[in-house]
């Protein structure tokens, strides 16, 4: 059986960096340090940061008085970091910098006056600390659908941002409807997308062109792993995401000739190999790479945490 990774696949830089952050927190403050919600969404990298001391939290009140606390990379409304800041909590913020590029962007243009569109999916963490970071009115949409029914007080005086991890296809259509209705309303297209969404969609799409069954390697609340698999049902693929290898059910590929493996940005390499493992046990298999778009991007750390290697 062939079987075909994709590359880009796992660990972006935004992940990386956020997972070092806590990391080197343990190692230079000691552990524990607490960490509000999960850094990543992947119970793996949540367990394995927790086992070298981090402890994650839903509400800032569960932290002890003066304990290192950390920022997941979907980043924090404002309430939360003036909360943090008026109980003294030493904060680091892992925030991924194309969120607070996001952020930025955001309140820029609510300081021009504009009422901001998020295109974006509700409970999100990312889009909670998208809408808690812009002043003003935020309106909160996902489809298409939801462009005719927009209540908004100047047609001409709107903007757009999106939630980093959506599909590039998916938003286009979205800020396509935008501009039909409200021809003025401003935007940065698609560049709010990151880099890391856009390769892992774009190598999806040219796998399920070869591949008879698509595994994707991620966690169920993981946005951009998600957006994976139905990338490759539309391809009218069989298309599966599974946390792990234990979760792989060997009937998927029982008439497969060719398997292909992706993994979400929030998912550890080890994984993706414990799956080819998992396919090898039951038959032979010949492993090839198919290569998209080189991904170089490294974010620094902060300050506090950079040593004198780096």
């Amino acid at each position: 059986m062939r079987v075909i990774l994709a590359e880009p696949r796992g660990f972006c830089a935004g992940v990386q960096r956020a997972i070092d952050i806590v990391e080197r927190a343990i190692e230079k403050y000691g552990p524990p340090v607490y960490v509000r919600h999960q850094i990543v969404h992947n119970p793996h990298v949540v367990a394995r940061l927790r086992a070298k001391g981090a402890r994650f939290v839903e509400e800032l009140d569960e932290i002890p008085p003066g304990s290192i606390t950390i920022f997941s990379a979907h980043g924090v409304a404002s309430a939360v970091e003036d909360a943090a800041m008026s109980r003294n909590l030493p904060v680091i913020d892992a925030t991924c910098p194309l969120v607070s590029k996001v952020h930025n962007e955001g309140r820029r243009y609510a300081e021009q006056g504009l009422e901001v569109v998020l295109i974006g999916h509700a409970g999100h963490p990312e889009v909670q600390g998208t809408v808690g970071r812009i002043p003003g009115t935020v309106h909160l949409i996902s489809t298409v659908a939801e462009v005719p029914e927009l209540v908004v007080a100047n047609p001409d005086r709107l903007a757009y941002v999106t939630q980093t991890t959506l599909s590039v296809d998916d938003t286009r259509a979205v800020i396509d409807a935008l501009k039909a209705r409200f021809p003025t309303i401003v935007g940065p297209d698609t560049k709010d997308i990151c880099y890391a969404t856009q390769h892992r969609q774009q190598v999806v799409r040219e796998l399920a062109k070869i591949a008879d069954v698509v595994l994707v390697v991620g966690a169920r609340n993981s946005s951009n792993s998600n957006r994976l698999r139905e990338i490759g049902t539309e391809q009218n693929v069989s298309a599966y995401l599974i946390e792990d290898a234990s979760e792989f059910d060997p009937e998927w590929i029982r008439d497969a000739k060719a398997v292909g493996i992706t993994a979400g940005a929030s998912a550890p390499e080890d994984l993706v190999q414990d799956l080819v493992a998992a396919i090898r046990a039951i038959q032979p298999v010949d492993v090839s790479v198919l290569a998209g778009a080189d991904e170089n991007v490294h974010f620094r750390l902060p300050a506090e945490l950079v040593s004198v290697d780096d």
